[in-house]
């Protein structure tokens, strides 16, 4: 049982403040039953023979009679004390599209599930979709995570580019567990950042343009560009150096996501990249599109 009692106990706490309904649009035993076999299980109520039979009386039938939280104490399910997959397991299977159609709602429950999971090495990642949504889950990735990472989560997640919270979160857990889906999304991260910049300044742009060419529309609107730079400028030679370095980075990632990374078809021989690579695509990716954020939002904010 490598997930504590704190993050247990951590978890249960979130899910009561925030109000979740675990079972999502199922009734509270069509869902268990996805998970455990009811009719093996014990009642606690001798008038019915089994625990699908007293938890129909007790949460449908007479729905007061127990509390929203009871699953997470009760004995025959063993939450807070069962093994690691099944805590996972359960966790996963709230925010199954099956279980919660809203995608966006199954997004923000990952996130608040990984906040606690990540002190244990956990996370909940995707593994597959169904009928364009996805399906998660539960693995052991590790306390390490990638560089930059911790930056780009507290920078990019108050900013107003969209969807960047789900990136962050694919990205860091997939750095060790699948190193090619965290190479794509480090890409997809720098496209989001640049084009919602761009978005907001009103900046016309192709839909065609790769992430280069992005990246230096982008440079180019904040005026970090070499050309934008005077020669008097202090240290001059080594800002532009730096500067023109960006696209370089970026460039990198591309090639990376377009090797190994998803996105693309390859051959069945194809030997995809290990985490110690993910993690150089993810630390650059991450560490560029905080400069380009906290630049926009500077020059945003001057007279």
């Amino acid at each position: 049982m490598k997930i504590s009692q704190i993050t247990r106990r951590d978890l249960v706490d979130a899910i009561l403040v925030e109000k979740v309904n675990w079972a999502g649009r199922l009734e509270e035993p069509e869902f268990l039953s996805r998970l455990f076999d009811l009719s093996a299980l014990p009642s606690t109520d001798s008038r019915f023979p089994d625990a699908a039979g007293d938890i129909w009386q007790h949460r449908i039938n007479n729905s007061e009679d127990w509390e929203d939280d009871w699953v997470f104490y009760d004995r025959r399910f063993n939450l807070l004390n069962c093994d690691d997959e099944v805590l996972l397991r359960f966790l996963c299977e709230t925010i199954h599209p099956v279980v919660r159609p809203d995608v966006t709602e199954a997004e923000r429950l990952c996130q608040l599930y990984n906040s606690f999971l990540k002190n244990d090495g956990f996370q909940l990642v995707e593994r597959a979709r169904l009928s364009g949504k996805p399906i998660f889950v539960g693995r052991y990735v590790g306390v390490i995570g990638a560089p930059g990472v911790s930056a780009a989560r507290e920078t990019l997640s108050g900013s107003d580019v969209t969807y960047v919270a789900q990136q962050i979160t694919r990205m860091e857990a997939a750095v060790n567990s699948d190193p090619g889906l965290a190479i794509g999304t480090a890409k997809e991260l720098i496209e989001t950042c640049c084009k919602t910049i761009l978005n907001e300044r009103n900046v016309a742009f192709s839909s065609s343009m790769d992430i280069p060419q992005l990246v230096k529309l982008t440079s180019k609107e904040l005026k970090l560009t070499p050309d934008d730079i005077e020669d008097q400028a202090k240290a001059a030679e080594t800002i532009k150096r730096l500067l023109s370095n960006l696209a370089t980075i970026t460039q990198g990632i591309a090639e990376l996501r377009n090797k190994y990374g998803t996105g693309h078809g390859k051959v069945a021989k194809t030997k995809g990249l290990s985490p110690r690579h993910a993690k150089l695509a993810v630390g650059a990716a991450s560490t560029l599109a905080v400069f380009l954020v906290e630049t926009h939002h500077a020059r945003r904010n001057e007279p």
